[in-house]
């Protein structure tokens, strides 16, 4: 999953966001990788982890996007899952 990072919220300190959104990942399942980047001018933060199936990857992916947002500003979420070489999304929808 990954997400738009805007402005933190009081308290957050930069070096400590993609730590934290990897620790609540990491509770649910096994982070394979994590990168914070600038995309098209915005800072994005990418937690790829691995699930079972896409429930299961949903429930992980809106915990992560959870405390995103209680660390910053978040915008334009998204939800992919791996098949071979090429992501598609997963749909949203709380399940």
């Amino acid at each position: 999953m990954s997400v738009a990072v805007g402005l933190l919220r009081p308290g957050t300190q930069a070096p400590d966001l993609l730590p934290a959104l990897v620790r609540t990942a990491g509770g649910h399942g096994v982070v394979e990788a994590s990168d914070l980047a600038v995309v098209r001018g915005q800072a994005r933060v990418t937690v790829r982890f691995t699930q079972d199936d896409d429930a299961a990857a949903r429930r992980v992916a809106w915990a992560v996007l959870a405390r995103a947002d209680e660390l910053a500003e978040t915008a334009e979420p998204r939800f992919t899952r791996r098949f071979g070489a090429r992501w598609y999304p997963v749909a949203r929808a709380r399940g």
